[in-house]
């Protein structure tokens, strides 16, 4: 074990000496302290151990937001081996593409997506194992028996190492598996924690699921503080509000309509909200300023991607409202053009970065790797402009990466457009990103429809839902008679945004 490396698992040993006693995990109906999850690492990951598991292993789990999560990624950190987290809301066909992708040791999941596992490797090779969080009539391995096997050693794994992947939106089609490093992750915990100055008096709820990034780093920032994270399987604002009173929740991670939901249930007398200090994420300035105007908290304006651990920058609204915030104090970042030639302050270019929490790679793909990487630096596809005090306005997307973000999540337009043109009415299509009033973006379809052919909106909108995962459906779809093209004939996306780039026009 080298000798200035820090680790993921390190967090949770270090917590089981100088936490043990305090509640590390609390869930609807379990309360963990940080002793007893530290044996349930050990018990979890001896038994990994006995089944063959090595370091570099993949090992996918597909759950809702539960405690043996922590218990599971844990045990695969000490033992260098690569957890895959897998989005719920994904299509059958989108989960078997990362199955096929990363090609898993183990399979764990939750008796709630228990009928899709036949299907998720039928014609496929399948794990070597399944295993149930909860209670289940087949015959699958329940991962309670896991925490009574005899505890296991951890083995010499490096900082550097990789723990993770996560499979990023779909460009080109193609999710692509964004390869994270124990580094990556405990270098983001320790910028975010120190940034919002987070102590072990400080409470987490996980309103955001674990798969993704910004929820597994929330998470693992109140770890890092000693702090609770208190799980919500599902989100519902009456009862999320409820519980931060209850439970003197202080941070919690947003995208809309999360806080606008529960400043609706602070309205209208469910809960106060009181013990609420931090709000971390992307919203409306009119919601934020609601927010603020209780006199509690802040709202802490943020960029960041996958790529970089979910978070680079952040600053509370307060210091420069419309900004993505400051780069973080383990980030450093700078404004290219298409040279990649620094570009003066107040120019937009491309955002580049380079620090510990720029990921590995992209998982089996080198020459996406090398291309994003090129000079040192992290390409983020994003562009921007940082001004003379170094805050970073967000500007827009490279027309190769463009990007839809409803709620959070990540949409490629071309993955969008691709289902919609496999419809036998549609001649052409361009998917744009609008303004949606709930999600801040939504994503409207419009379409050029075959001759003769008849199709309305609605029908449209459950032929893509059908196919991929239901938040990458149009909320919104428009029918017009042809699309601007550039002069090679191809859709001018830029102008099609220019001229129907409104949720109703």
């Amino acid at each position: 074990m080298d000798l200035r490396s820090f680790t993921l698992y390190d967090i949770f040993k270090r917590n089981a000496r100088v936490f043990k006693n305090r509640i590390a995990i609390q869930s609807e109906d379990r309360q963990i302290t940080f002793g007893e999850l530290h044996d349930q690492v050990s018990a979890v990951s001896g038994w990994l151990a006995a089944k063959g598991i090595h370091r570099g292993d993949r090992i996918a789990v597909l759950t809702k937001n539960r405690p043996e999560f922590f218990s599971l990624i844990g045990a695969v950190a000490s033992l260098g081996a690569i957890v895959v987290p897998i989005n719920f809301r994904l299509s059958g066909e989108e989960i078997r593409h990362i199955l096929t992708d990363t090609r898993p040791e183990l399979f764990f999941f939750e008796t709630d997506f228990e009928k899709m596992v036949p299907d998720l490797f039928a014609g496929g090779a399948s794990p070597r194992e399944l295993i149930v969080f909860g209670r289940s009539g087949q015959s699958f391995t329940p991962f309670d028996t896991l925490l009574n096997h005899p505890a296991g050693k951890a083995v010499a794994v490096g900082d550097g190492d990789p723990l993770m992947i996560i499979h990023t939106a779909a460009i080109q089609g193609k999710p692509r598996g964004a390869l994270l490093s124990h580094r990556g992750l405990v270098a983001c915990s320790i910028h975010t924690l120190s940034a919002l100055s987070l102590t072990y008096d400080d409470a987490y709820l996980n309103i955001l699921p674990l798969f993704h990034i910004a929820g597994l780093m929330a998470s693992l920032t109140m770890m890092q503080a000693g702090g609770r994270n208190v799980l919500a399987s599902r989100y519902d604002p009456k009862a999320a509000g409820k519980t931060i009173d209850r439970e003197k929740v202080t941070f919690i991670g947003n995208f809309p309509p999360i806080l606008g939901q529960l400043l609706e249930a602070q309205a209208a007398g469910e809960c106060s909200l009181s013990s609420l200090k931090n709000v971390i994420g992307v919203e409306l300035p009119e919601t934020v300023k609601r927010f603020e105007g209780l006199g509690a908290g802040r709202f802490w304006l943020a960029y960041g991607q996958t790529e970089t651990m979910g978070l680079t920058c952040m600053s509370p609204n307060t210091e420069r409202p419309g900004s993505a915030g400051r780069p973080g104090p383990l980030v450093d970042m700078k404004i290219v053009d298409e040279f990649d030639r620094e570009c003066a302050a107040g120019t937009p270019g491309e955002i580049v970065i380079r620090g510990p929490l720029v990921f590995e790679g992209y998982w089996e793909d080198a020459e996406l790797t090398q291309q994003t990487l090129r000079g040192g630096w992290h390409h983020t596809g994003d562009i921007g402009r940082l001004d003379e005090e170094g805050f970073l306005w967000f500007v827009g997307r490279k027309a190769e990466k463009e990007l839809i973000k409803p709620g959070g999540e990540n949409v490629y337009p071309v993955e969008v457009e691709k289902v919609i043109m496999e419809h036998p009415g549609i001649r052409e299509v361009s998917v744009i990103g609008v303004p949606d009033p709930k999600f801040g973006e939504g994503i409207k379809a419009v379409c050029v429809l075959n001759p003769g052919a008849r199709l309305s909106e609605r029908e449209l909108i459950d032929f893509v839902a059908g196919r991929i995962a239901r938040y990458k459906k149009p909320g919104y779809v428009a029918f017009v008679d042809t699309l601007p093209k550039k002069e090679d004939g191809s859709i001018d996306r830029q102008m099609v945004k220019a001229q129907y780039g409104s949720a109703n026009g």
